[in-house]
Formats: C-alpha cells, sequence, structure tokens
C-alpha cells in the first residue's frame, strides 16, 4: 500500500512539473517574440533608435551604443527563452531587463511621462500608468519562465550565443555608422531663393520646429557662437511661413534658410528635431540628435570640428 501512495504522489508530482513547464513554455515563447522583435530593431538601426534613447534620457552620445548594446541583451534573451534548455536564464535575463527598463522610466517618469515609449517598431505605447500595467504583465511572464523551466547545466552555449550576436550587432553597428558617414549631399539645394552647393566648405545643416521650444532655445544658444566661415542652414520641419519669424526671435542671424525638407531628410534621416548635421566639403562629420541640443551642447563638438570658434 505504501508503494502504491508512493506512485501516486509521484504521479502526481510529473504532472504538476509538467503542467509548471508547459506554462514556462507558453509565457517564454510570448516574452521571446517581444524581445526578439525588439532587440532586432534596435540592432539593425542604432542610429533611430539610439535617438530614441536619447530622448529617453539616456545621455546624449551614448543612445546608439546603448542601442545595440540592449538590443544584443534582448536578443540572447530571446534565444534563451526559445530555447528549451537555456529557458531558465532566458527568464532570469528577460526578467532583469524589464526591471531595468521599469526602473529607468520610473525614475525619470516626471520628465517622460506623455511621451512616447519607443519601445516596438510599429507598436505606439504612452509613457503613463499602462506602461507599468504592459511591462509588468511581461515580469510575470519572464519571472515564470524562469521559475517553471528546468536548471541549466551549461554556459557554453549562452556564450557562444552571446558571442555571436554580439559580432553581428558590431557588424551592424559598423556598417550603419558607414551609411551614415557616406551620404551622397543633395545639391543643389535652394538657399534663400537661389541654388547653393552644399558639399563645399563647412556647413551645418539645423532641422527644426519652429513651434517647438527646445529648438527654439537651441537656436537661441546657437546664435552666440562665432561660426566664422561656416555656412548654417536651417531648415524647419513643419510651417515653413514660420521659418523668417522664427530665425528673427531667435536672433539665429548667422542663419539661412531652405524649404527643401523632403530632400533633406530623405538623405540625413532622424526622429525629431532640432538636429544636426555638420558637413565640411560635402562629408558628414557628425550628427547632433535632439539630446546634444542643450546648452552647452553642441558647442564643444562643434568647436573641436572647426565650425565656430
Amino acid at each position: 500500500m505504501q508503494s502504491a501512495a508512493d506512485t501516486a504522489i509521484g504521479q502526481e508530482s510529473a504532472a504538476a512539473v509538467s503542467w509548471q513547464r508547459m506554462v514556462a513554455a507558453v509565457c517564454a515563447i510570448l516574452l521571446g517574440i517581444i524581445f526578439l522583435v525588439s532587440g532586432v530593431w534596435k540592432v539593425l538601426d542604432p542610429f533611430k533608435t539610439g535617438e530614441l534613447l536619447e530622448q529617453a534620457k539616456v545621455p546624449a552620445g551614448f543612445g546608439r551604443l546603448g542601442a545595440s548594446a540592449l538590443g544584443t541583451l534582448e536578443v540572447l534573451a530571446a534565444f534563451m527563452l526559445f530555447y528549451p534548455r537555456l529557458r531558465r536564464w532566458g527568464g532570469l535575463l528577460g526578467s532583469g531587463l524589464i526591471v531595468f527598463f521599469l526602473g529607468w522610466i520610473g525614475y525619470y517618469y516626471s520628465a517622460l511621462v506623455g511621451k512616447e515609449c519607443s519601445c516596438f517598431p510599429i507598436i505606439k505605447r504612452s509613457i503613463g500608468p499602462g506602461f507599468f500595467l504592459g511591462d509588468g504583465v511581461m515580469l510575470l511572464l519572464g519571472l515564470a519562465a524562469f521559475a517553471w523551466s528546468a536548471k541549466v547545466v551549461s554556459a557554453k552555449l549562452p556564450a557562444t550565443a552571446l558571442a555571436a550576436i554580439a559580432l553581428l550587432a558590431g557588424v551592424s553597428y559598423g556598417v550603419n555608422t558607414w551609411k551614415h558617414s557616406n551620404v551622397q549631399v543633395p545639391t543643389p539645394v535652394i538657399v534663400e531663393g537661389k541654388p547653393q552647393n552644399l558639399a563645399e566648405g563647412k556647413v551645418l545643416l539645423f532641422f527644426y520646429d519652429p513651434s517647438c521650444m527646445h529648438c527654439d532655445a537651441a537656436a537661441r544658444f546657437m546664435s552666440k557662437l562665432n561660426w566664422g566661415d561656416t555656412k548654417v542652414v536651417a531648415i524647419p520641419t513643419v510651417n515653413p511661413q514660420w521659418a523668417g519669424s522664427f530665425l528673427h526671435d531667435t536672433g539665429f542671424k548667422q542663419a539661412t534658410t531652405s524649404l527643401e525638407l523632403d530632400k533633406l531628410k530623405k538623405a540625413f534621416p532622424f526622429v525629431d528635431p532640432p538636429y544636426g548635421v555638420a558637413l565640411l566639403d560635402g562629408q558628414v562629420k557628425e550628427t547632433f540628435t535632439q539630446a546634444q541640443f542643450n546648452e552647452p551642447l553642441p558647442q564643444p563638438d562643434l568647436q573641436k570640428l572647426g565650425f565656430v570658434k
């Protein structure tokens, strides 16, 4: 009788484990899909996603590297969540990433509330209570995958996967950097009603929204700089009829206006203004994202390039 009882208990225990593993698998696959989409997006387009990260308070200039690093970890988490023998570690890494995101947004909540999260392509989420609810659900998926999956017996495969993903992310970063540095500058471009060759000399393209206070502050600060022989071409992204009054009101007398937004933004894509492109004889020397237009930025970088004195 004791043997029969032990057998029954063993069967119940096995059934419980089987049920838990099934739930863990479902949770892991759902969370893995989310991390795969988000991670691949960051790895393949570190410039765009890096710009979005900087808008989420990542220090200016570190968004691209941050996007590549986060994308690498997210793809690794997805790989381990999909692979049954590594699912436990995938749940742990995924949960850790979500806790990090929750902590970051929570710390900067007052500055970011109401803005788009931009965590995933296509899907739009505004930062607010719903953000924490959504990420809370994802955290539960990760914890379930961690708690109810088999123990990992070897770290060799995860280490190999990390190295491979990091290599691919590095190649992607290099290719994107090369593409952004070797843009064919559109020429001629109509500036102040006349054709101008932007591939000659030092040129700063300044994209701005006339109704944007951040753009207004950036223009007022840059109006105080000594531009020397650098040509500043300002391009309004909306309401071109306000271009003249914007430059007048901000005192940015050194800037000239071009209304060829479509042509220039196609060559130099960005997410939101203010955005700048430093050109030297038609070659892109540096780009300045929204986060890099906060006084005293971008003055130090412009001085290193010799664009301002």
